[in-house]
Formats: structure tokens, sequence, C-alpha cells
């Protein structure tokens, strides 16, 4: 007789579940269902490549965009190469507002490393400067080669008495942010 009960029992149990099964909504037919179906793929792609996947980056938001490239680039290299030890984290700052991509990621470096530059305050180091030329990088769109003359000055130390002004080169990149207004995608000093 337990025999028949525990029979009984699991066979109830078996067809409980059956019908729980089959009443189940299949993946991806429903909002609830479909929606777990889609977390599940992704954690089986991230125990797998042990990448997960995220969405793509909203635009960046930019302040003071030129109406040019060239404007962008000449605005740009003009506050990047302007600077005393007082302003030089501020400056950085602004220009990464006023970037994109990997122009905003090394100014807000620039930004970081620079406020806490003992070297920097104390010396009252200076760099000032003027854009000689831009022009387009042949082949490369969107990209130009821009020609700086600067003087870095120390006021309070002799490390830089005596030094004579220098050329400078770095490469600028430009994306179109909006229509008709340009910022600094990248920024690479060479020289």
């Amino acid at each position: 007789m337990r025999g028949t009960a525990l029979a009984l029992a699991l066979t109830a149990a078996v067809a409980v579940a059956g019908c729980a099964l089959g009443s189940a909504p299949t993946p991806g037919t429903g909002t609830a269902s479909g929606a777990a179906a889609a977390a599940a793929a992704k954690v089986r792609h991230a125990e797998t490549t042990h990448e997960y996947p995220s969405p793509a980056p909203g635009p960046e938001a930019v302040s003071g965009a030129a109406a040019s490239p060239v404007q962008a680039v000449r605005a740009f290299a003009v506050r990047y190469i302007n600077w005393t030890a007082d302003t030089v984290a501020a400056r950085m700052t602004a220009l990464a507002t006023g970037s994109v991509g990997q122009a905003r990621s090394a100014m807000q470096l620039a930004a970081a490393q620079t406020a806490h530059d003992y070297e920097l305050q104390q010396g009252g180091i200076a760099n000032t400067g003027t854009v000689e030329a831009i022009a387009p990088l042949d082949g490369a769109r969107n990209r130009y080669v821009v020609v700086t003359r600067e003087l870095t000055t120390a006021a309070n130390t002799d490390a830089y008495r005596g030094l004579r002004p220098a050329w400078h080169l770095a490469i600028a990149d430009v994306t179109q942010v909006a229509p008709g207004r340009w910022a600094i995608s990248r920024w690479q000093p060479v020289t």
C-alpha cells in the first residue's frame, strides 16, 4: 500500500510539472520571457568569451564647437600651448569638455596630472606660444598638421633660464559633432 501511495504521489507530481511546463510561454514569445532569454544569451556569451556586451555610449556633449575644422584646430591649439602653473589644470579640463574621443581622454588625464604636480606649481612654470601653421595632412580626411612656436619659462627656478622658443608639431583629427560644428577628436603632439 505504501508503494502504491508513493507511486500515485510521484505520478501526480509529474503530471503537475508537465502541465506547468506545457503552459509556460516559449522563450522569445512573451515580453518577460523574451527579455529573460536575451539576458540568458548574454550571460552564456559572457561565460564563453569572458566579455559582456554593453550598449554603445551615447554622443558626447561638446562645449564650444567651432564653425570649421581649421577653427576647431586653431582654438584648441592656442588654449593647449598657453598656460601657467595656476591655469594649466583648468585649461586641460576646458579642452576636455570641448573635445571628444581620444582628445577628451588625453585632456582629462593631463588635467588630473597637472592639478597635483608639485614641481610645476613650485617652479611657477608657464608656457606661451603661437600657432604658426595648420595644414590638412595629405591622404587623411579631417586630419591636420599643427605647427607651433612655444617658450617655456619658470618664475621660481632657473631650470628654464636661457631657453629659446622651440618649434613643435602636433597631429589633430576633427569630427563633425553637429551640422556645421566641429571639435577635436584626437590630439597627438609629435615634438
